[in-house]
């Protein structure tokens, strides 16, 4: 460990006892109010830090790192995905990139399946008949949903996430299909009862609901464009917990408003906050503000994994969740 202590500028707001415990490894600049930082923010905290500890919300793209300084050499990212940074252009840079993977598997799992209750019980629309003081009481026909025992779920991306969801997915009765870049290992997939689809267009065509599990990368944004969405059934429901670029939301919400779908949950946006407002208005649309990772517990143990990954290079070793371009 060096005698002075490694600079570590921190993008937003994390648990107090994170950022105690960055307080006495480091020389730390907590961020104060937490509200993202602007682009010139940014520039200013490449240029001054040894280490800087993004968010999903900081864009750190090539034009913003030309401008970092000689000290950084490590940028920390608070979260698993990293498809808000230039990761080729840091290393080029000698600039190294960790994250903090498989800490919110089994939280966005559950966030899976209560969008998909939500969406096919209708729960949303119950609950606000209630606050809103407008139930007359039980009737044989009112707020009909659907039953999930028996259905077809097809998970896109079977990675640790979509198998925390098949797990899950099994004890509500549901039959798990998946698409994959890769297919799994006969035992897994027997340990998930999961049927394999190579073709994504033939499995969409016959799912009951269908969740969005991969992660954001070239070959995956807009994957479920309009002509894949009009493959799916009338009666079919579409859940992301994932990232929103996977999906056009502008086709999906044409479909939902043609009818050609039968609702959808959706705690991720391809605009980030910006939501279509015409998605809005349809009371079968469930949407989150990005909840899926939002546990005290998870949010705990992303920042361990930030400081081990901090403490480790501060020791002068590879960070243990290093990101390797091109790999990830």
């Amino acid at each position: 460990m060096p005698a002075t202590r490694l600079s570590v500028v921190v993008t937003r707001r994390l648990p107090e006892v994170v950022e105690t415990r960055m307080k006495e490894l480091f020389d730390v600049t907590l961020r104060d109010p937490d509200v993202a930082m602007t682009r010139e923010e940014l520039i200013a905290a490449l240029r001054s830090a040894d280490i800087l500890v993004p968010t999903i919300t900081d864009t750190i793209d090539a034009g913003l790192l030309a401008q970092a300084g000689e000290k950084l050499k490590l940028i920390a990212n608070y979260g698993a995905g990293i498809d808000h940074i230039d990761v080729a252009t840091a290393r080029q840079r000698g600039i190294l990139v960790s994250n903090t993977p498989g800490v919110t598997t089994e939280d966005t799992a559950d966030m899976a399946l209560a969008l998909i209750l939500a969406v096919t019980r209708r729960i949303p629309e119950g609950l606000a008949q209630m606050q809103a003081g407008t139930w007359t009481g039980w009737s044989p026909m009112a707020n009909l949903g659907g039953r999930l025992g028996g259905r077809r779920l097809g998970i896109l991306g079977m990675g640790r996430i979509g198998q925390a969801v098949a797990r899950r997915a099994r004890a509500f009765g549901l039959q798990v299909h998946y698409h994959n870049r890769k297919r799994l290992r006969p035992e897994i997939e027997a340990e998930h009862e999961a049927t394999y689809w190579e073709s994504l267009d033939q499995m969409l065509a016959r799912m009951d609901i269908v969740s969005v599990n991969c992660p954001h990368t070239p070959s995956t944004f807009h994957l479920l464009n309009a002509r894949r969405l009009k493959l799916m059934k009338p009666s079919a429901v579409v859940v992301n917990t994932s990232r929103g670029e996977v999906i056009d939301q502008n086709a999906l919400t044409r479909s939902l408003r043609a009818g050609e779908l039968a609702g959808a949950g959706l705690d991720v946006y391809e605009q980030g906050a910006e939501v279509n407002p015409r998605l809005r208005e349809l009371p079968n649309v469930v949407l989150l503000p990005h909840m899926g990772s939002a546990t005290v517990e998870g949010r705990i143990e992303m920042g361990e994994k930030v400081i081990i990954n901090i403490k480790t290079f501060a020791d002068g070793h590879r960070p243990p969740d290093q990101v390797v371009p091109g790999l990830f």
